[in-house]
């Protein structure tokens, strides 16, 4: 496939980007070449999931410890608990919608919305009716993590049909590189009004499990992206935002790096359970 119909392909060869998937690939192995990985992979992929929806919940603004996410059981009371409690939902989710996304892409993230709001999601109007849609002309969007202008909606209708149709077309990108992409341009569009931080990474993981990159979902970026920090985060994605080529280049090696932290912890957790520490 030419770089003309498999544009994705294109910025595999960026500087440095080649490198970038190759670490990762090489990361992603590792971890799933260890020896607690061949009798208790279950218990690594909840422990990701969990790791992972707290880092992304984080990056969201609700940056609880890890035993705080693991002990509540009630994420209604204010907003951070709801940030967290909707975190925990899309990773739960993600996992159901994978023979979905290549067929339907828009009808998985508009399931993410919907599942990311739970029961209760009043528009400013007092109606729910913003929920599992994007946001039509004038409806405002609660995305405190993103300062940059908001496009408008007849621009996110557009992107949105090319990015489904790169999804559901496929190519020969590798899932770093497509999963930087949809993660990318779903933080840049904000489409829903409300999650969509959470709704872009929850994306992410989609691709990286269901490309084959990671199909235990073993490897959560969600947890590199808010090592790195708010700050380091916000500034690949301006490079994303910009459409150069070292700023595309910048935000896919964020993400490979997001994910070989993934693979860390997850490796950390490898060990902890073969010294029976976990």
């Amino acid at each position: 496939m030419s770089s003309a119909s498999d544009p994705l392909a294109a910025l595999g060869s960026l500087p440095g980007v080649a490198e970038s998937v190759d670490s990762v690939r090489k990361a992603v192995d590792r971890v799933y070449g260890h020896r607690v990985m061949r009798r208790r992979s279950g218990e690594i992929t909840s422990e990701a999931a969990l790791r992972g929806a707290r880092g992304s919940a984080a990056l969201s603004g609700a940056d609880w410890a890890l035993e705080e996410v693991r002990r509540r059981t009630d994420f209604g009371a204010e907003d951070e608990a709801r940030t967290v409690g909707a975190a925990l939902r899309l990773t739960a989710e993600a996992g159901q919608l994978l023979s979905i996304w290549r067929q339907s892409p828009m009808r998985v993230l508009a399931r993410l919305h919907l599942v990311a709001c739970g029961a209760t999601a009043p528009a400013a109007d007092g109606t729910a009716d913003v929920v599992g849609r994007p946001r039509l002309a004038g409806e405002p969007v609660d995305e405190p993590l993103v300062g940059l202008p908001l496009p408008d909606a007849e621009e996110v209708a557009g992107r949105l049909d090319g990015l489904s149709r790169l999804v559901i077309a496929g190519g020969s990108a590798p899932a770093l590189v497509t999963a930087a992409v949809v993660h990318g341009e779903l933080l840049a569009l904000r489409p829903f009004a409300s999650y969509n931080g959470l709704v872009a990474r929850a994306a992410e993981r989609i691709v990286l499990i269901n490309s084959g990159l990671d199909p235990k979902a073993i490897c959560p970026a969600e947890v590199g992206h808010a090592e790195q920090g708010t700050e380091a985060y916000l500034k690949a994605f301006e490079g994303y935002v910009s459409g150069t080529a070292e700023g595309m280049a910048e935000w896919i090696g964020h993400c490979g790096r997001s994910i070989e932290l993934g693979v860390r912890e997850s490796t950390a957790v490898c060990e902890a359970l073969q010294r029976g520490a976990a």
